[in-house]
């Protein structure tokens, strides 16, 4: 969300450092130039991170920097290019690195895009660039999964469900109205409406069969991850349960 932060990178490699976790990196373009772009990707497989997620990066206009200068030599597409070739063993340039990389590749995927052509074209310019496997933006309707498919067909890659527990009435209307790419059903907003007190409890249930139905849906989802809002891990902890 372009706010100031730990560098992802530092923070993935401190986990492998202190827990037995697999990270998967979030590496934008955004921040860096081409040549900062391959600099900390040689420097992330040194450090024995090996999964990475490709992203172009929100822009820094907005938030409290809205001075700031985004670089974007190039946009996820191009990254997934450039990790590609470092696992072929070589810069962007054509010049060897000392040998091949091992990452696994990974890119965004948004079924509630607006512009449901563009983004199916991206996510197959992505997966002919290299992309391995596919996280998704949160949805709450698999109406907007299957108009997706429907239109992409079914995706020649893994696919990793994203799913994001709703706090509240609140929080299901901020993120419909003011983050792109989150669009939360009327429907769905009225039964948080009607839980008053009790919301929290009602968006867990409610992720709880979304986790589920991926399960079911197998032919299309490899798995699925849990994003945490506001700390509360717990919240995620509880979609498991009798998942």
């Amino acid at each position: 969300m372009a706010r100031v932060r730990m560098g992802a990178q530092a923070l993935a490699w401190l986990l492998t450092r202190h827990l037995p976790l697999e990270v998967i990196l979030h590496f934008t373009t955004r921040d860096r130039n081409l040549m900062g772009i391959q600099a900390d990707l040689l420097g992330a497989h040194a450090a024995g991170l090996r999964d990475i997620l490709c992203l172009t990066g929100d822009p820094p206009s907005g938030t409290d920097y809205p001075n700031v200068t985004a670089v974007y030599d190039v946009d996820s597409i191009g990254l997934i290019r450039i990790v590609a070739q470092l696992n072929r063993g070589t810069d962007l340039a054509g010049n060897p690195v000392g040998g091949r990389t091992a990452f696994a590749i990974g890119c965004a995927l948004n079924p509630t895009a607006d512009d449901l052509e563009l983004e199916v074209d991206r996510f197959a310019r992505k997966v002919a660039a290299g992309a391995q496997y596919a996280m998704t933006q949160p949805f709450y309707d698999w109406a907007v999964w299957e108009r997706f498919v429907a239109r992409a067909g079914r995706p020649p890659v893994p696919v990793l469900m994203g799913i994001l527990p709703l706090q509240s009435l609140r929080h299901a209307e901020f993120l419909h109205h003011e983050v792109p790419g989150i669009s939360v059903p009327a429907a769905l907003r009225e039964r948080l409406a009607r839980a008053g007190a009790g919301a929290q409890a009602e968006g867990v249930a409610q992720a709880r069969e979304l986790f589920r139905e991926c399960r079911r849906r197998r032919d299309t989802f490899a798995g699925a991850y849990l994003m945490p809002s506001f700390g509360r891990y717990e919240n995620c902890l509880e979609v498991l349960k009798d998942g």
